[in-house]
């Protein structure tokens, strides 16, 4: 008689998404070298999921997926070596090569997202500045204002955006709420630069973005890069005449893109008292999107090659 499966809670991966990361992560007895052996990772991936989509305290994190105290340790571990970071490469890096990121027309936003006061009190110095580890157009180093800021809209952190055609988010970057999308733009589209491939660039044809981005200096960068900017004048500048008005019409991509995430309760409202931490479940709040959007697709895919 075969043993009962567990019942599958909200927000948590099915198998075949679950293997797609399970690598990722350290063997359980070290390859039968010395060292004790690791908790299972699959109940505490769970409950990491699970505190993504909540945005609840983590001593709330049900018993079913273990002590609280392990399951934030494992993901504060997990970003400080790079272990999300790398998932996060290496899940773009297969979509690229079955040509599921576009390089057509590449869209980019800034979104004010409000912080909490339980995300205020970080030390403004610490002796060893937490660190987003993983590849260096991920890596992060803990910013001295924690990218918390007052804007418009109360105590917040932007998050910089840029999203590819096919809805997937290429590159995130966060400043304090007041700082400007234009100073951002350079940070952002760094992180969004693909490998690159035989056949294929690192840069899309198109960029989109609203009057926030119309300077000067973001406009030679495209253009010495051969990127047409999709971007309209401000009052006070001369009107582009060539402007595609069809494709600035698809921009609302992206805010839709930014609506889809912030139902993670984590993302759309900050608790975070350290930058690097919330940037660490933006990605793996890409990750849980791309898993459940391609996973089984890809699955399908090898297993036909095979």
């Amino acid at each position: 008689m075969s043993a009962r499966r567990p019942p599958l809670y909200r927000y948590e991966l099915i198998d075949v998404q679950g293997e797609q990361i399970a690598f990722f992560f350290p063997a359980r007895y070290h390859h039968g070298g010395a060292g004790r052996p690791w908790k299972d990772h699959r109940p505490l991936v769970k409950g990491i999921l699970w505190h993504l989509h909540t945005g609840a305290p983590w001593p709330d994190t049900p018993e079913r997926y273990g002590p609280w105290q392990t399951v934030y340790d494992r993901f504060r571990r997990w970003r400080r070596d790079g272990t999300w970071a790398k998932m996060l490469a290496a899940r773009r890096l297969r979509l690229d090569k079955t040509g599921l990121i576009d390089r057509e027309l590449w869209l980019v936003e800034a979104s004010v997202l409000r912080a909490r006061r339980a995300a205020a009190g970080a030390k403004t110095q610490p002796e060893a500045p937490p660190t987003l580890a993983g590849p260096e157009a991920v890596r992060l180093p803990e910013p001295p204002e924690h990218a918390l800021g007052r804007s418009q809209g109360g105590f917040s952190t932007k998050g910089h955006l840029i999203c590819a055609g096919h809805r997937t988010l290429l590159a995130v970057w966060v400043t304090p709420g007041q700082r400007h999308e234009s100073q951002a733009f350079a940070a952002v589209r760094r992180r969004a630069k693909r490998p690159r491939r035989a056949g294929r660039p690192r840069w899309p044809r198109q960029v989109a973005g609203d009057k926030g981005y119309s300077y000067s200096g973001l406009r030679q960068w495209l253009r010495r890069h051969h990127i047409t900017a999709v971007i309209p004048t401000r009052k006070d500048q001369p009107r582009e005449a060539a402007f595609d008005r069809a494709a600035y019409r698809r921009r609302n991509l992206i805010e839709r893109v930014v609506g889809w995430y912030k139902e993670y309760r984590a993302r759309g409202t900050r608790y975070d008292k350290l930058a690097v931490n919330y940037v660490a479940f933006w990605l793996l709040a890409i990750i849980d999107k791309l898993l459940r959007k391609y996973a089984p697709r890809l699955q399908r895919g090898l297993s036909e090659r095979a």
